[in-house]
């Protein structure tokens, strides 16, 4: 067992007498070695220098290989794998933006495309319509004229057929009144040329 000359200078109760530097003394029943102060802190001793270096080089080459076998990867994978992701999200990003101006150029020619459908639709409808209107129009001139004539037609043997039976009433009426009224005594014929010769 090692003790410090620190150690052996402490006060208590059972302190004892420790024999010089190098030598060794019993001390409750065992056997202790005393050795001299140390000058400076182990570490810092020139004596250990190889040793630390010896496990400097040690440790570094392990934290050098744990780092280019294990961790160097997997940050590389990590960054190549994010890079990839963010190419391919540009790549779709640049894709749909492109499908999205083609959609909206075909929209906007459709559009133009059925409105200049719509007017032309709408002109041929109007033109067809007053067409079908300026047809309708004199087929309906001539079939009213047709019926002014047949009416004419009528009217004028309806008033032919009735001035034919007033001429022969104003010839009764005439021949009656000349014979019961006035008590004259008129031939039929002489009655009927006084008529024809009012209404004409």
């Amino acid at each position: 067992m090692f003790v410090t000359p620190a150690f052996a200078q402490t006060e208590s109760p059972d302190a004892v007498d420790l024999p010089p530097a190098g030598e060794t003394a019993e001390l409750h029943g065992e056997t202790i070695h005393v050795e001299g102060e140390h000058s400076t802190f182990p570490p810092f001793n020139t004596e250990y220098y190889p040793s630390q270096l010896l496990w400097l080089a040690i440790t570094f080459g392990i934290f050098y290989l744990v780092l280019k076998k294990v961790i160097l990867p997997r940050i590389a994978g990590v960054l190549e794998n994010r890079r990839d992701r963010i190419a391919l999200d540009l790549e779709a990003a640049e894709r749909m933006k492109s499908d999205s101006d083609e959609a909206k150029a075909a929209y906007e020619q459709d559009l133009a495309a059925a409105r200049d459908r719509a007017h032309k639709i709408g002109h041929e409808a109007r033109d067809s319509a007053k067409t079908s209107a300026e047809a309708e129009r004199k087929r309906l001139d001539v079939k009213l004229d047709e019926e002014l004539d047949a009416a004419q037609i009528r009217i004028a043997a309806v008033r032919d057929e009735a001035l034919k039976d007033v001429g022969q009433i104003a010839e009764e009426t005439a021949d009656t009144i000349l014979r019961e009224v006035i008590r004259m005594d008129v031939s039929r014929e002489d009655v009927a040329g006084a008529v024809t010769a009012v209404r004409s």
